[in-house]
């Protein structure tokens, strides 16, 4: 099978409990709503993150979309997944530009200059990982581990939609309508919509906001100034990096938190689809890695790969690379069109809020299956305490400091978890 060669299989193969697996896909026009569907579920965070750090939301955008063609091409089209804007480079480059918080980042080419050493350090990783194969994953990380660091990984963000999503009560009402309207597609109705839940949950969701917020006042009115006012096509405002060795010792070890999250992200897809993706974990690395220099040296943030997009497939069932192919191709026409990025950040936040709750959900249900599937058995105390300790450090965002470098909670759960898995189980039973 080549990168391009995905076995066509109808919908109807859903229909029947069955999953659409990585190396097929469905009839093109599907998948390409399919891929504006995971479009619409990283562009919240993706946006968010450059926001946070100063950067140009329309390159990180643009960078997502690049990164991922570059990740798809380095797994040989066999690995599912989105590169986003990755949340792990706030706080170091924060840190290391002393950013106010308002505005555009006047020292992004310091930050640049470590998000392309850590790309680097990451790509070195990768392909350590590749020489030596990955035997020694699978001892480091059996089911209890890989199950408890990919619940955590939803958990860990639950708190964004919860607290940063919702100003007024309103507003929690509303993430409450977002959530029930995803539900009720997920379970009323069938066929491609059925599949595209997020999306149209999403639409029903906007469009009860626009009624009761723009109709009858009752909160913030969507604003469609921005969208008329953008500009169809335009350039994204570029910057060039600045080598500033403090700055690059300071972001560099972000690549640790980044392996975490990949491995997690490869385990969680591998127990969803049934299929051993283990083979692939130094080129999804080395891919990565190239994917977070090459945005960096364009003035994008660092990228990883997408909790988002892994909680679609869980509810879709569909893990065709096709889609990402299409969605990479959606976001680099998007990173040169203001007008739709203006389309989406118009999306009331917390309708975006009630989407991400389910999201992040269905990531720590998917990490409670890997349990279930592999029958861990509970009753050995040492799993007990791994999986217990795990979850409480990654959904508590416990915070590990090493000087300036600061290791939150879903990197402090991820070794926690393999580091307290070997001592355990060295330790001799009584």
């Amino acid at each position: 099978m080549g990168m391009f060669d995905w076995t066509e299989k109808d919908a109807s193969v859903l229909m029947q409990g069955g999953v659409i697996g990585p190396d097929e896909r469905l009839p093109w026009p599907q998948t390409a709503v399919m891929g504006l569907q995971h479009v619409i579920a990283m562009f919240g965070a993706t946006v968010l993150a450059p926001i946070l750090m100063g950067f140009d939301p329309n390159i990180a955008i643009l960078m997502s979309g690049i990164g991922t063609l570059i990740f798809f091409l380095a797994t040989g089209g066999k690995v599912p997944s989105y590169l986003g804007s990755s949340f792990a480079f706030i706080g170091v480059v924060i840190a290391a530009t002393a950013y106010a918080g308002k505005g555009p980042n006047a020292s992004i080419g310091v930050a640049l200059g470590g998000i392309i050493a850590c790309g680097v350090v990451y790509f070195l990783i990768g392909a350590i990982v590749q020489a030596v194969g990955t035997g020694w994953i699978e001892r480091l990380m059996p089911p209890v581990v890989t199950g408890a660091v990919v619940a955590v990984i939803g958990l860990n963000l639950a708190g964004i939609p919860i607290k940063n999503m919702a100003a007024s009560n309103f507003d929690a009402w509303m993430q409450v309508v977002t959530f029930v309207s995803v539900g009720l597609v997920a379970v009323l109705t069938r066929g491609m919509v059925q599949r595209l839940l997020i999306l149209v949950g999403l639409i029903i969701a906007s469009v009860i906001y626009a009624l009761l917020a723009n109709g009858l006042g009752w909160g913030k009115p969507i604003d469609l100034a921005g969208i008329a006012g953008a500009a169809w096509f335009g350039a994204p405002a570029f910057a060039a990096p600045v080598f500033n060795a403090n700055a690059m010792l300071l972001i560099a070890p972000v690549a640790v938190i980044l392996v975490a999250e990949n491995l997690g992200h490869i385990k969680a897809v591998t127990a969803m689809t049934g299929r051993n993706l283990d083979a692939y974990m130094g080129r999804a690395f080395m891919g990565d890695g190239v994917a977070t220099v090459v945005s960096g040296a364009a003035g994008g943030t660092g990228v990883t790969t997408y909790a988002e997009n892994i909680g679609v497939m869980a509810a879709t069932k569909i893990y065709s690379t096709a889609i990402f192919l299409v969605a990479a191709a959606i976001a680099v026409v998007l990173g040169f069109s203001p007008k739709f990025g203006a389309v989406i950040q118009a999306i009331p936040l917390p309708v975006m809020g009630g989407v991400s709750i389910v999201v992040f959900g269905l990531i720590a249900v998917a990490g409670a299956k890997i349990w279930v599937d592999n029958r861990v058995d509970f009753s050995d105390n040492k799993n007990l305490i791994v999986a217990a300790v795990t979850l409480v450090l990654g959904t508590g965002d416990f915070t590990l400091r090493f000087g300036q470098f600061a290791l939150g909670g879903i990197g402090t759960a991820t070794f926690g978890a393999i580091l307290l898995y070997a001592l355990l189980n060295r330790t001799p039973r009584r």
